[in-house]
C-alpha cells in the first residue's frame, strides 16, 4: 500500500484538474475569438467594416482581463483562519484532553470562550470547538476537510477554483461569477450571427467554421450554468447567508435563525463589498470586518447592558447549566451597527423589545379609557331611576372613574 503522503500528493495534483480544464477552455476561447473570428473572418473580409471588429476586440479584452483577474484572485487567495486568541492555552488544552466527560470539557471551553467575540453555538447549545485544529470556532467558521483548516465565514469548497470560498475571497468569487457571465454573454452574442451563417453555408472560411460552432455552444452552455449559480449567490448576499447557513441555520441565544446575521439588503451588500463603491467591481479586498466578529440583528443592546440584564435574569441553558457566552463591547462599535438605530429586518423579539412595550402600554390606556368612559356614563348609579349598587360595585366604579380622570 502506498504511503499516506504519496496519496496526499496525488490528491493535490488531481485537485488541479478542474482548474486546468477551465484554463484550457479560456485559452482556447481567446484564440478562437481573437485569431480565428476577428482576425481571419472579420479583418480578412474586405466587405466587413474594420471599426466594428476593433470595438469587439476592445470590449472582449476588457471582459477577459477582469474575468481572469478575479478568477486568479479566487484561486490564489489563501482562506482566512481564526487568530491565535481562539486557540486554547497550553494548560486548558492539556486539561481538555485529560477530561473524558463532555460536561467537563464544555466547562473548560465556556471558561475560555467567555471573553471571545462569539455568539453562536451548536444545536445542543455547546461551544463550537474543532478537535482537528484545536481551537474554538468563531461565528460562521467551519472546518474544511479538503483544505484541512478552519475557514472564516466558510461558504463552500469549490473544486473549480481548488480553494475554499470564505471571508477572504468571497468578493472575488462573486466577481468571478459576474465577469465570467458577462464574458460568455458577450462571446455568444457576437458569435451568433456567424453561427447562423455556418448553418446557411454563408461562412467562407472553412478553417474557422468549427471554432465558431464550438465557441457559441461552449459560451451558451457556460452562460446558462453560471447564471443560476450567480443568481443564487446574489440572493445569499442579500440575505447575508452562506451556503452552509442556508442548509444548517446558525444557533443563537433564542435558537436557530437563518436571518440572524442579516442587517438589511444595503448593509449586507456593504459587508461583502465594503463602504467605497468605486472598488466594488474590482477584485480588491474591501470586505468589512476581520472575519471573526460579525454584527447581528439579534444584538440591539450594548453588551454591558446585556451583562447587567443577564445577572437579573437567568440565562437560557441546556444540560448542566450551559450558559450562553456574551458578546464583547466591540460589537456596539461596529460601523454597520452604529449608522441606524433600527434595523430594516427586525425579528419578532426585537420588535417586542423596542416597540412592543410602548404600543402595549398605549393600547391598554386607550382601552381602559373607552371602557371606563362608557361605564361611567351608561352604567353609573341613578337613584331616581331605582338603580343602586352594592358596596363592592361602588368601590369598583370609583376606581375606574379615578383611573379615567
Amino acid at each position: 500500500m502506498a504511503p499516506s503522503h504519496v496519496l496526499k500528493c496525488c490528491q493535490k495534483v488531481l485537485a488541479w484538474v478542474p482548474v486546468a480544464f477551465i484554463a484550457l477552455v479560456v485559452a482556447w476561447s481567446y484564440y478562437a475569438y481573437v485569431v480565428e473570428l476577428c482576425v481571419w473572418v472579420r479583418f480578412g473580409n474586405p466587405e466587413v467594416a474594420k471599426v466594428k471588429p476593433f470595438v469587439y476586440l476592445v470590449v472582449f479584452h476588457l471582459s477577459f482581463v477582469m474575468f481572469v483577474w478575479s478568477y486568479w484572485k479566487t484561486i490564489f487567495t489563501y482562506p482566512a483562519s481564526p487568530s491565535n486568541e481562539f486557540c486554547l492555552s497550553k494548560a486548558d488544552k492539556e486539561q481538555y484532553e485529560k477530561e473524558e466527560r463532555p460536561e467537563s470539557q464544555q466547562e473548560i471551553l465556556r471558561r475560555a470562550a467567555k471573553d471571545l467575540p462569539i455568539y453562536t453555538t451548536t444545536a445542543s447549545r455547546a461551544i463550537r470547538y474543532c478537535d482537528r485544529c484545536q481551537l474554538i470556532k468563531p461565528d460562521r467558521c467551519h472546518h474544511c476537510s479538503a483544505c484541512d483548516i478552519c475557514v472564516l465565514k466558510m461558504d463552500h469548497h469549490c473544486p473549480w477554483v481548488n480553494n475554499c470560498v470564505g471571508f477572504s475571497n468571497y468578493k472575488f468569487f462573486l466577481l468571478f461569477l459576474m465577469y465570467s457571465l458577462l464574458y460568455c454573454l458577450f462571446v455568444a452574442a457576437t458569435v451568433l450571427q456567424y453561427f447562423i451563417k455556418f448553418w446557411t453555408n454563408e461562412l467562407q472560411n472553412t478553417h474557422a467554421k468549427f471554432h465558431v460552432l464550438f465557441l457559441f455552444f461552449v459560451a451558451a452552455m457556460f452562460f446558462i450554468s453560471i447564471l443560476s449559480l450567480f443568481s443564487y449567490h446574489c440572493w445569499l448576499v442579500g440575505k447575508n447567508r452562506s451556503t452552509i447557513e442556508t442548509f444548517r441555520a446558525p444557533t443563537f441565544r433564542n435558537g436557530p435563525d437563518k436571518n440572524g446575521f442579516s442587517l438589511g439588503c444595503s448593509k449586507n451588500l456593504r459587508e461583502v463589498f465594503g463602504d467605497e463603491k468605486k472598488y466594488w467591481l474590482l477584485p480588491i479586498f474591501t470586505s468589512l470586518g476581520d472575519g471573526c466578529n460579525f454584527p447581528t440583528r439579534l444584538v440591539i443592546m450594548d453588551p454591558e447592558q446585556l451583562t447587567v440584564s443577564s445577572q437579573n435574569e437567568p440565562a437560557k441553558s441546556s444540560g448542566a447549566n450551559q450558559s450562553f457566552p456574551t458578546r464583547p463591547l466591540s460589537e456596539s462599535q461596529n460601523r454597520l451597527l452604529a449608522s441606524d438605530s433600527q434595523w430594516v429586518e427586525s425579528g419578532p423579539e426585537e420588535e417586542n423589545v423596542k416597540s412592543g412595550s410602548l404600543h402595549r402600554n398605549t393600547d391598554d390606556n386607550v382601552v381602559l379609557f373607552v371602557v371606563g368612559f362608557s361605564f361611567f356614563f351608561f352604567f353609573r348609579p341613578n337613584k331616581s331611576l331605582g338603580i343602586g349598587w352594592s358596596q363592592v360595585e361602588e368601590n369598583l366604579y370609583c376606581r375606574i372613574k379615578s383611573a379615567c380622570l
